[in-house]
């Protein structure tokens, strides 16, 4: 008997390990907007940004290399909102690894990092940014 795999919802949680936990939490709440979900105490923090979850758990240890996370990804609504992200992103001195470009496939991204050195992605992606807006 070959069981059905189950459908998914998608995608919404991402956990990050970290020494640099106090320049992230304020990072992602401060530069990129995500709400604080919980706190459970000062050591942990889960964000939001209305669909998704971000944990951030400090750490005194470095993160295991063979655990790689090339980035994170944040979906916007428009293709013109990515840009408008670099100018913001740039004001706050945030290093950009790679300024807007519109791909292939219609999707229009670009890339910065965070205090800790992951790659956040901003990204006009038709399938999930449409969807989210209902088209």
């Amino acid at each position: 008997m070959s069981l059905r795999r189950p459908d998914l919802l998608g995608m919404h949680h991402l956990a990050m390990k970290t020494p640099h936990y106090a320049e992230l939490r304020e990072f992602y709440v401060e530069v990129i907007g995500m709400q604080v979900e919980w706190e459970p105490d000062a050591e942990n923090v889960y964000l939001t940004s209305g669909s998704d979850n971000l944990a951030i758990h400090y750490t005194r240890e470095i993160p295991d290399v063979n655990q790689i996370l090339d980035h994170v990804g944040f979906i916007v609504a428009r293709p013109e909102d990515v840009d408008r992200w670099h100018d913001y992103l740039s004001e706050q001195d945030v290093p950009i690894l790679a300024s807007p470009r519109t791909h292939r496939d219609g999707a229009r991204s670009l890339y910065c990092l965070d205090p800790a050195g992951t790659q956040i992605q901003i990204i006009y992606h038709p399938p999930l940014s449409d969807a989210s807006q209902g088209n």
